[in-house]
């Protein structure tokens, strides 16, 4: 099964091509270019290198969230987009346990962590085995004092992984709480892990149309939220 993967969810952009877990090409830009204008290109690199065309892929699949509001949007709107156009089935990736597949070879507890501002992450926990992975939370958004008091008392290893990892070592290691973070090729969201969960997904019959794929948000963007506060505010007065 050939996989085109993307990622967009965080401040790095990267596609991949797989084939049954193989990688057969990848691309990555980490140089605060805005990924509308820098995704496609990495895409079509990919399919121009490797000689394939996107109708000789079997699944699209895409960093779903959570992550930067604009960054899900452009990452789910291209795949959207490509898997229409050649009718294939999209893979609605969650960026979190992408990120876990990082470091599934590190047995213990794997702390996914995405800076979501005010002392909070995007947050989810998995435990490694022998490579394998068990999901032992959902996705959330979380502060940092409350995930804290969560692994105080856990004696497993901890690896930390995501762009939220060295927030989240710093606090815990103030806390007295033994972390150690992600090797640092792998620390951050990277589309082949995106792929590699797709397959995931694929096997267990998770897979959607294009239609159907959705962005993941685990909390309204920060327009929407100013504008409940306002509103909030103004019917308090109001009500006074």
């Amino acid at each position: 099964m050939k996989i085109l993967a993307l990622e967009t969810a965080a401040k790095a952009v990267s596609a991949a091509i797989t084939e049954d877990g193989k990688v057969l090409a990848a691309g990555y830009q980490d140089t605060g270019l805005t990924h509308s204008a820098t995704l496609m290109p990495i895409v079509e690199g990919l399919f121009r290198n490797t000689g394939l065309t996107p109708a000789n892929i079997d699944v699209v699949a895409v960093s779903a969230g959570p992550g930067s509001f604009t960054g899900v949007r452009i990452g789910v709107s291209a795949a959207k987009g490509i898997a229409f156009a050649v009718e294939k089935p999209a893979a609605a990736v969650s960026t979190l346990a992408a990120l876990a597949r990082n470091v599934s070879f590190a047995d213990g507890l794997i702390i996914c962590a995405m800076d979501a501002r005010r002392q909070q992450v995007y947050n989810a926990m998995f435990e490694a085995q022998s490579g394998v992975l068990t999901r032992l939370t959902p996705d959330r958004a979380i502060s940092l004092e409350d995930l804290a008091e969560e692994l105080r008392n856990d004696p497993r290893p901890k690896t930390v992984v995501g762009d939220g990892a060295h927030l989240c070592l710093n606090f815990m290691t103030e806390a007295g709480i033994a972390c150690r973070l992600a090797p640092p090729h792998l620390v951050m969201q990277n589309a082949i892990s995106v792929a590699l969960e797709a397959e995931v997904l694929a096997a267990e019959g998770k897979l959607v149309t294009a239609q159907e794929l959705l962005p993941v948000y685990l909390r309204p963007p920060q327009a929407e939220r100013l504008r409940m506060e306002r509103e909030a505010v103004w019917k308090e007065g109001s009500s006074s």
